[in-house]
């Protein structure tokens, strides 16, 4: 089991709120999304508990660039998840992002940290400016400006921002860094400057087919009506082959049908890649040189404070980007255990 811990400046009927509204993630079952314990507040913080993905947030792995045959299936689970979301639950994530992609060595890739509760999303939204280097141009421009991109109501937020931000993410995956120019990396204006009125990014020729730049253009189209829907990118001729067949002919009854998604139970060639990719990021720690991080754009947030535990022992593990929780906590220790107990039970 995972744990996230996510400290706010809030009153307690304001943590109760988001405790209530985080409720629904027990009902987003999906493989590609990240399996939901249980949430509770204490002491400023509240702390959300979930499946452990041992390769943790794609951010952390992608510094030789991501192979395409791997971006696509990262893809296809990707866009699966936000398509499950909107469908099923009326949710639109509202902060994709690299950080929040989660990979494990068994070739399964899950979303999580969604939009669920609109309070969290605004509470942390006020203490993580990261956030926008993924905002959509019409999300950043003026209301005026944004009208005149042909987007929705000024102040709203649409499915159409959650495609550019999986556009942005696609190509910094893909390129091993963030895809607007390093000169804007420093400044967080520059860069929303770049995104609003620059020309947006593009997948490079080598090493990507004609099908996969395609695609991130159509993401990363600067008016929002014009972006593909969830339903159309499944459609899209580099994705097509994961989807399942209208019909199954009388052969393939018995056997598993072709264009089954290979990544709804894991996929041997996505863990053959997070292996690698892992392997080689703790050679470079080992060896001295630099993370990921040094292609992060400007003011970057590191995912949340997250604290890493197995689920039988989780105040032991170290945690990750996080303060070191007392050990003499006993009241959160009894909350983790019966958490992990409801887990194990359902």
């Amino acid at each position: 089991m995972a744990m996230k811990e996510i400290r706010l400046e809030l009153d307690e009927n304001k943590f109760a709120q988001i405790i209530m509204e985080l409720d629904v993630l027990h009902r987003c079952l999906s493989p590609f999304i990240i399996d939901f314990y249980g949430a509770f507040f204490q002491e400023g913080a509240v702390y959300i508990c979930m499946e452990y993905m041992d390769g943790g947030s794609i951010d952390k792995l992608y510094k030789d660039g991501v192979p395409e045959n791997v971006l696509r299936k990262l893809t296809y689970a990707t866009v699966t998840g936000l398509k499950t979301l909107k469908d099923d639950h009326n949710i639109i994530h509202r902060d994709v992002k690299p950080t929040n992609i989660l990979v494990n060595t068994r070739g399964e890739i899950k979303l999580c940290d969604f939009g669920v509760s609109g309070n969290l999303v605004a509470s942390i939204a006020k203490t993580n400016i990261g956030c926008q280097s993924y905002m959509a141009p019409e999300r950043i421009a003026s209301g005026s400006a944004q009208a005149t991109m042909g987007g929705s109501v000024p102040g709203t937020y649409s499915v159409q921002s959650d495609i550019w931000s999986l556009g942005l993410s696609l190509l910094e995956c893909a390129m091993g860094c963030y895809p607007y120019p390093p000169e804007t990396y420093n400044n967080i204006f520059s860069q929303l400057s770049a995104i609003v009125d620059g020309e947006p990014p593009d997948l490079p020729e080598k090493g990507f087919s004609a099908e996969a730049r395609d695609f991130v253009r159509g993401c990363l189209n600067k008016i929002p009506n014009l972006r593909p829907t969830y339903a159309m990118l499944l459609r899209h001729p580099w994705l097509s082959e994961f989807t399942h067949p209208a019909t199954i002919s009388e052969e393939d009854e018995e056997g598993q049908p072709p264009g089954t998604p290979p990544t709804i139970k894991g996929d041997n060639e996505v863990a053959e890649w997070v292996t690698g990719a892992i392997a080689n990021r703790k050679a470079r720690m080992e060896s001295g040189g630099k993370g990921p991080e040094s292609g992060k754009p400007a003011l970057h947030a590191a995912p949340l404070d997250v604290v890493i535990a197995p689920a039988k022992d989780a105040l032991a593990a170290e945690p990750t980007n996080s303060k070191d929780l007392e050990s003499g906590d006993q009241e959160l220790a009894n909350t983790i255990s019966g958490v992990q107990k409801l887990a194990v039970e359902g």
